[in-house]
């Protein structure tokens, strides 16, 4: 019998949303497991990760669970984080994470306000942030 996936969103007042900051070694075993899982919403290599993420921290906020069975499975991250290259650029993807490591991570939005801010901030980084001189 096959048991079928549900994927949610998951709202700034779920009791699964946290916003993380993790170090670029916790990002390459979050890679690795994604690659030994086979799941699919990964880089495709450790080498990839490495040529666009520069190291240092990374925000990490869940953007969907998925779950089977009644059990979550992996949660969908965006995360944010320095890219390699030239400049100040960020970069910005998704990346699927275990549940047991997700709920691991210390959270650094358990202030109301430092939450609302850093929600602003993932809101605008995916739609886009450009640097404008003013008119």
């Amino acid at each position: 019998m096959r048991t079928e996936s549900l994927v949610s969103v998951i709202r700034t007042s779920d009791p699964d949303f946290r916003v993380c900051r993790i170090g670029f070694p916790t990002l390459i075993e979050v890679q690795l497991e994604a690659e030994d899982r086979g799941w699919a919403t990964r880089w495709t290599s450790v080498e990839a990760l490495r040529s666009q993420v520069k190291e240092g921290s990374v925000l990490l906020r869940p953007l969907m669970r998925e779950e089977r069975g009644g059990v979550v499975r992996a949660y969908r991250c965006l995360l944010l984080f320095s890219a390699v290259g030239d400049g100040q650029a960020g970069g910005m993807t998704t990346v699927d994470v275990d549940p047991a490591r997700f709920a691991s991570w210390e959270r650094i939005d358990r202030d109301p306000d430092v939450r609302e801010a850093l929600v602003s901030v993932f809101s605008l980084a995916s739609g886009g942030i450009s640097m404008l001189s003013k008119e």
